[in-house]
C-alpha cells in the first residue's frame, strides 16, 4: 500500500480490530515542551521518581525525532467485583486484580505496529505502554479519548477512568482528532475523598502525600507517619479518587478482556495474611502480575501499618 493511502480511518479500524476499545489521533507539529510537567518536577511533587524527569518525557520528538502523528489507545480494565467490608481486609487497586497490564497492551499495541510498518515502505513506528517517556495522559486528551480529571486520572465518556493507556508513535502524517473537553465541572468529590490531602489543586498531585505512590514507589523501611495512619487498609495502590467519581459510578463497563478479570486471591486478603506473606508465597501469587513490582517486604510493611 501507498503510505499516502493510509487513513486514520483504516488505522482506527485495525486498532479496534485488535480489541482497544478507544483509539484517536494527534499530529506533532511544532514544539511539545510541557509546561506543566515542568511545574510539576520544580515543586517536587514527583517524589523519588526520578525517572519523571527525563528531558525526553517533555518532548515527544526526542523519544522519536521522525515522528509526526502519535495514535493512542485506551482499554478498559473495569471488573464489577466488590470489595468485602471490614477493617481486617486489605485493598489491592483494581489495577493489579488480573494479568499485568503492561504485557496485555504490549501484546496488542506489536500487533498494531507491525501492522503499521506492513502498510509501505519507509513506514516508522514505535510503541509504548506505560514504558517509556511519554505523558499518555496528555496524549490521550489531545488525541480526545478523555480528559485529564481533577484526581490526575484520564476519564473516558464509556469506561470512566477504568482505562489503561498506550500509543505507537509514527512518522505517518494522520489527520489528528479534537482534543477532548474537560466535564468534571464543579464537582470535588474526588478531592474530598483523599485521605492525605495528594490532590493539591485540580489535577495536581503530590506524589509525597499520594497513597498510591507509597504502597507501590516508596523503597522507605517504615512510611511517613501522616501516611501510614490514613492508609485505610490499602497495601497495595489505592482507588478512593476514583471509587467516588460520578463517571466511573455511572459509566462504568465490565471488561471483555479475560486477561484483566480478577485472580480470586487479589480482591479480598487480610491484612494478616499478607503481613506474613513468605518470599515464595509472593512469587507465586504474583507472577505475571503488575503487582511485583511491590517487593515482598513492602508488601508486609504496607500490610503491617494497616493493623491496629
Amino acid at each position: 500500500m501507498d503510505p499516502d493511502q493510509l487513513t486514520e480511518q483504516k488505522v482506527k479500524q485495525k486498532a479496534l480490530e485488535l480489541g482497544f476499545h478507544r483509539v484517536g489521533i494527534v499530529a506533532v507539529e511544532g514544539p511539545q515542551f510541557s509546561k506543566g510537567l515542568l511545574s510539576w518536577l520544580e515543586k517536587g511533587y514527583q517524589a523519588d521518581m526520578a525517572w519523571m524527569e527525563n528531558p525526553k518525557r517533555q518532548d515527544i520528538r526526542q523519544v522519536m525525532p521522525a515522528v509526526r502523528s502519535l495514535i493512542c489507545v485506551a482499554l478498559n480494565y473495569y471488573t464489577p467485583n466488590a470489595r468485602l467490608e471490614g477493617k481486617e481486609y486489605a485493598k489491592i487497586s483494581r489495577y493489579g486484580w488480573g494479568k499485568d497490564y503492561h504485557k496485555v497492551l504490549t501484546r496488542k499495541l506489536k500487533s498494531l505496529t507491525h501492522w503499521l510498518e506492513a502498510q509501505g515502505e519507509g513506514i516508522q513506528a514505535r510503541y509504548y505502554a506505560d514504558t517509556g517517556p511519554v505523558q499518555d495522559k496528555v496524549w490521550a486528551e489531545r488525541a480526545g479519548i478523555g480528559w485529564i480529571a481533577k484526581n490526575g486520572n484520564l476519564i473516558t465518556h464509556d469506561y470512566g477512568s477504568w482505562v489503561f493507556l498506550g500509543e505507537v508513535l509514527t512518522n505517518l502524517v494522520l489527520t489528528p482528532d479534537r482534543p477532548h473537553t474537560a466535564h468534571c465541572g464543579t464537582c470535588t468529590r474526588c478531592i474530598e475523598a483523599c485521605p492525605t490531602q495528594a490532590i493539591v489543586q485540580p489535577s495536581v498531585i503530590d506524589s509525597n502525600r499520594c497513597i498510591a505512590y507509597h504502597t507501590i514507589e516508596n523503597r522507605a523501611e517504615e512510611l511517613p507517619a501522616a501516611i501510614a495512619s490514613r492508609m485505610q487498609g490499602w497495601v497495595a495502590g489505592c482507588d478512593i479518587c476514583q471509587d467516588v467519581c460520578p463517571w466511573n459510578q455511572r459509566f462504568a463497563q465490565p471488561t471483555d478482556v479475560v486477561e484483566f478479570h480478577p485472580y480470586p486471591w487479589n480482591i479480598n486478603p487480610t491484612l494478616a495474611e499478607l503481613a506474613h506473606l513468605s518470599d515464595e508465597e509472593h512469587a507465586q501469587r504474583f507472577t505475571g502480575s503488575a503487582l511485583k513490582r511491590i517487593k515482598p517486604w513492602m508488601l508486609r510493611r504496607n500490610a503491617r501499618v494497616n493493623i491496629k
